[in-house]
């Protein structure tokens, strides 16, 4: 065999190694809260848009095909398969165009701890990044030979970028992005109106598919944004029609319910879920043209809002310690058979831990990086690798600033899409070229400033509440 076919098969190999040696590390799989309540709709047979029902769905269905594993195994599988087999897909692709070095890159991506870890837990955040990945994955072994995508491989593709946008609320920023920048116009104006578009019609389209195609109850998740932001307007602008009382304004703020990290002591029943519950018997579409008009009356309060929510779960100045970036090791008790990994998970969090509040558990470096990443692309010529690199930053950086608007909590699982794509862009603008002296320079400056002033706030700012129960105080 030779030196050529030999070497995409050895990394081929390493990616299959790399996913079966993961899935025996993480075997059965972490079940979070939100898996128990997800599995436990499984069993019930009864669905609801709280979470995510084309995961419950499919979890049903592959349940029942794999009698005998663990009631988690069977999606471990599934996400951890994906991942492997995107990142996979794209290194063995890097090594047939002559990129080795990329190539072994792209899979060290895989192990990054805090990656994997999150990668071992069965939830809606590890299963969008399996489908993106797979779908980058298939589109790059062609791209990136500056191929034709076939219509069967786009066909894959739609599959599971539509199944990464159903299975988390806001990925539909990420996936239309993606999708738009892979086969969209060149120009763009034209992309830009063409993803707006896209959005709109996925926000429409999903609830009905959640409801009436996938049979799901509804909770009024929908309304969580509104209350959050109608509360925080309201404490800060009390003069501002917002549907709560005065009465009921003045408990939120005495009992400091509106908080940066979450959304969660507006709907607590010991904290402020009384104060709220007025704004639930109101519809949706009257609630967020409540907000609206809010925000017209009141544009400061609302900014100061969304910045400092923003800032939280970037992860920038914040105290050190802030819970919700350590994925788990142990499962959520329960009593429906959804038990723990082993001892080696809990060597592998021990390392994770050692990054967690280290700038490689911060969205904010890794959107910072992003941001480097697109004006190092926008400034080379096109070609098969820098579009290919581009269309990641891109969707990777319009998920990020969504957050700015739509987000509710802190938690760093939201982020993993944005993260892994940025640092696979990277890697692929590297191994297409070295960066120029002046690109490191600048861009090294850009996160030094960043690095420094988030190490900065945890060494000044008080340290974060580590519980949960704490964080609601």
């Amino acid at each position: 065999m030779t030196t050529d076919l030999l070497r995409p098969a050895i990394l081929a190999g390493a990616a299959l190694v790399l996913c079966v040696a993961a899935l025996a590390l993480f075997w059965p799989g972490v079940a979070m809260y939100d898996t128990v309540a997800q599995y436990g709709q499984v069993l019930a047979g009864e669905y609801e848009d709280w979470h995510p029902p084309i995961m419950a769905q499919l979890w049903a269905v592959l349940r029942g095909s794999a009698g005998g594993v663990p009631p988690a195994a069977p999606m471990l599988l599934l996400q951890m398969a994906l991942y492997w087999f995107g990142l996979g897909l794209i290194a063995v692709t890097l090594v047939r165009i002559g990129k080795l070095q990329g190539g072994i890159a792209v899979l060290l991506v895989g192990v990054v701890p805090l990656f994997l870890g999150w990668q071992g837990t069965v939830l809606k955040d590890a299963q969008m990044l399996g489908a993106m990945l797979a779908a980058v994955g298939i589109v790059g072994w062609w791209r990136l030979r500056a191929a034709r995508v076939p219509f069967f491989a786009w066909v894959l593709v739609a599959v599971l970028l539509g199944y990464a946008t159903l299975v988390r609320a806001n990925a539909v920023f990420a996936t239309v992005a993606l999708g738009v920048m892979l086969v969209g116009p060149r120009s763009w104006w034209g992309r830009a109106v063409m993803a707006l578009v896209g959005v709109g019609i996925v926000l429409a389209v999903s609830p009905v598919i959640n409801h009436a195609v996938l049979g799901a109850g509804k909770s009024g998740v929908e309304r969580t944004e509104a209350i959050y932001d109608l509360s925080a307007i309201a404490v800060r602008a009390p003069g501002v029609f917002t549907g709560l009382t005065p009465s009921e304004i003045r408990t939120i703020a005495a009992r400091h319910c509106v908080k940066p990290y979450f959304w969660d002591p507006l709907g607590e029943p010991d904290r402020c879920g009384p104060q709220v519950e007025g704004l639930h018997a109101y519809s949706p579409g009257t609630l967020y043209q409540m907000l609206a008009g809010a925000v017209l009356r009141a544009p400061g309060a609302y900014l100061q809002h969304r910045l400092g929510h923003w800032n939280s779960t970037e992860r920038w100045l914040v105290g050190a310690g802030a819970p919700g970036a350590l994925p788990p090791v142990r499962s959520q008790p329960n009593d429906l058979g959804l038990t723990s990994p082993g001892a080696a998970a809990t060597v592998w969090q021990t390392i994770e831990g050692w990054t967690v509040d280290t700038p490689l558990g911060w969205p904010i470096a890794f959107l910072c990086c992003a941001l480097i990443g697109l004006t190092v692309a926008l400034r080379r010529h096109v070609g098969a690798i820098r579009d290919f690199a581009l269309a990641l930053l891109v969707s990777a950086v319009l998920l990020e600033t969504s957050f700015l608007v739509l987000s509710i909590a802190s938690d760093l699982r939201y982020h993993l899409w944005s993260m892994v794509a940025t640092t696979v862009a990277i890697v692929l603008l590297v191994a297409e070229r070295a960066l120029t002296r002046r690109e490191l320079m600048v861009g090294g400056v850009a996160l030094t400033l960043v690095i420094c002033s988030g190490t900065a706030a945890r060494l000044v700012l008080p340290r974060a509440p580590a519980t949960y129960a704490a964080q609601l105080l």
